[in-house]
């Protein structure tokens, strides 16, 4: 009965109706089938009209395929035939051709234009394969954020390099963005494309079984979920797993299960846990943000591996005294980097020295003895009654942050409302710290408030709220700073202040020299995914050196560590492995940092400057 109902609808559809029908289906196939519909189209005409010439007699003594071929030509020429071509009958048949001809020549026309405006507006969108190779892949881009593409460039170092940006944005707009804000150098080119980057078969397009690397740029942690295993499924099906797969999570809840992590090569890194260690860090050591960029960028000296002649035998310690042009952080040997092994840790020919340099291959052991043991003095230990630090706002880094706070804070007031469980647990990590936690919840919008607050410490931190959207939770961080940064210089107070900021573009608004430390995330992301780009055997020092464990970057003052006063690097070097630390550099009185100075050269340090040093502390 069904089958019957079925013929019998099929049936009752007319001729007019099946032949709109099928014509839109042929014309949904694009400017291709509009093409062949029309050839056919002209083709039949020519056809018929020829037959009706050759049967009606009008073609005289013409053969029949002399007037097929006249009237085919005719319709691809349009051209109306003259008085002498033939007699009336033939004429006003060629004229009917002829202006079937016309009729074919707009429409294939219009077709061919058509379809030519497609293709230029499908590459205008970035929708063409890119044809590339030892490429790098962006997935990922948002207008304002540049310090991921800027550090890849500097990667480059001059030499030939291809960057692909993925984002499901119109090309001309990251084209116009990127060429507005990037300085892009003659070696370095940045193509752009419009994808799903959570999309397999949408980021084909990027050649990804081609290219050296695969960054996902600093996006919410879902959607870098989705690119990661987008990426992971693409590259697996191209049979080339090999690719490495770099990505940030900001959530530890979100990291992904060690097999799965090896299987496809993927490398993450946890940043909340960073950034609190650095908002920790930098609202009592002032310019340590600063200091952090420079280290992990690509401009002046970063981290290399290799290998220097004539140390086998050698201890650590004199390496370090004699090393010229680097400074030497670590000893790579049977595959495990180990940081700042100590002075007295006995080196062979077979291993390699993880340095820290301008160039990989600049640093060498300089000529002379080592230097004999110097007498260590012990550092005194913090006298007086500690210091106070104001944390404004909260999210899921506070209790880190609050663990990782220097031993002379002693006393934290948190300003937000803070939930009992909350509560709870922030208290018993200030029970850990033996540290002195009250809680402010009340409204801080008088400069009243915010004034009596102020007054009660030496530090103040701006946590940026996550749970807001990004520009919206930056706002609310930058009008709280500008108010403070008021108070601070209409009253005299002497506070420093430390703002975790999410986009990098907001930043650029308020920052200025009144040496306040702000922690972008965005821009912190990008420097660490450029350096699990650009040097994936070093992701071990990176982890270490960014987790809460092992040797991290501090600064140092000169006059509690005794050093003041006159000393060249060498020795300082020196001083400072005995007590466990590996001079990077110094920062002055007025917060220029200085990274690598020469072996031989002579510093003259004051109480006011910091040394910038990687240990354990």
């Amino acid at each position: 009965m069904r089958r019957d109902g079925e013929k019998a609808a099929r049936e009752s559809f007319s001729l007019k109706s099946r032949f709109r029908y099928w014509f839109d289906n042929r014309m949904a196939r694009g400017a291709f089938g509009l093409i062949l519909a029309l050839v056919a189209g002209s083709v039949l005409l020519a056809v018929c009209i020829a037959a009706l010439i050759v049967a009606l007699g009008f073609g005289g003594e013409a053969k029949p395929a002399a007037v097929l071929w006249d009237g085919v030509a005719t319709v691809i020429n349009a051209w109306m035939p003259s008085f002498e071509d033939g007699g009336p009958g033939y004429l006003v048949m060629m004229s009917l051709i002829a202006l079937a001809g016309l009729l074919f020549t707009s429409v294939l026309i219009g077709i061919i234009t058509s379809a030519i405006e497609v293709r230029i507006d499908s590459l205008k969108k970035g929708n063409s394969r890119v044809l590339e190779r030892d490429h790098i892949v962006v997935l990922g881009f948002y207008p304002g954020e540049y310090a991921l593409l800027e550090q890849l460039i500097r990667a480059a170092a001059g030499e030939p390099a291809c960057i692909v940006v993925a984002e499901d944005m119109a090309r001309e707009e990251m084209e116009q963005a990127i060429g507005e804000n990037i300085d892009i150098p003659k070696n370095c080119r940045i193509v752009c494309r419009t994808a799903d980057i959570t999309d397999p078969a949408a980021l084909e397009k990027c050649s990804v079984e081609t290219c050296r690397t695969v960054i996902v740029s600093p996006t919410d942690d879902m959607r870098t979920i989705k690119a990661v295993l987008a990426v992971s499924k693409l590259l697996d099906e191209k049979g080339v797993p090999e690719i490495g797969v770099n990505a940030i999570i900001s959530r530890p809840e979100y990291r992904f299960p060690p097999s799965l992590v090896e299987a496809d090569n993927i490398t993450t890194l946890q940043t909340n846990a960073v950034l609190a260690k650095l908002i920790a860090h930098a609202c009592t050591q002032t310019g340590i943000s600063a200091c952090f960029q420079e280290i992990f960028n690509f401009e002046g000296a970063e981290f290399y591996l290799t290998t220097i002649d004539g140390i086998d035998g050698m201890t650590f310690g004199d390496v370090t005294a004699r090393l010229e042009g680097g400074v030497p952080v670590g000893v790579l040997r049977d595959g495990e980097i180990a940081l700042n092994p100590g002075v007295a840790h006995v080196l062979n020919k077979t291993d390699r020295i993880l340095v820290f340099s301008e160039e990989r291959d600049s640093a060498r052991l300089g000529a002379g003895a080592p230097e004999p043991l110097l007498e260590v003095e012990p550092l005194p230990l913090p006298a007086g009654e500690g210091t106070g630090a104001l944390i404004f706002g909260h999210n899921e880094t506070l209790p880190v942050i609050l663990r990782e706070l220097p031993v002379d804070v002693n006393k934290v007031c948190i300003v937000s409302k803070v939930s009992q469980d909350e509560r709870e647990a922030l208290d018993a990590v200030a029970s850990d710290r033996s540290l002195f936690l009250r809680y402010a919840q009340d409204e801080v919008g008088t400069e009243a408030a915010l004034l009596a607050l102020a007054r009660s410490v030496e530090h103040v931190v701006i946590l940026n709220r996550h749970e807001l959207e990004p520009e919206e939770a930056d706002m609310e961080a930058i009008f709280l700073l500008l108010n403070l940064r008021d108070i601070r210089a209409r009253y005299g107070l002497r506070f420093n202040i430390t703002v975790e900021m999410q986009r990098e573009h907001n930043q650029k608004l308020v920052s200025g020299g009144d040496h306040t430390d702000f922690i972008v995330s965005s821009s912190v992301s990008s420097l660490i995914l450029a350096q699990l780009a650009e040097n994936p055997e070093l992701y071990g020092v990176f982890k270490e050196i960014l987790s809460n464990a092992g040797n991290e970057i501090y600064i140092k003052n000169a006059a509690q560590m005794r050093l003041t006063g006159r000393h060249t690097v060498r020795a300082l070097r020196r001083r400072l492995l005995e007590r466990g630390y590996i001079l990077l550099g110094w920062l002055d009185e007025g917060g220029e940092s200085r990274f690598n100075p020469p072996l031989d050269a002579a510093l003259e340090l004051t109480p006011a400057d910091g040394l910038i040093v990687l240990g354990e502390s």
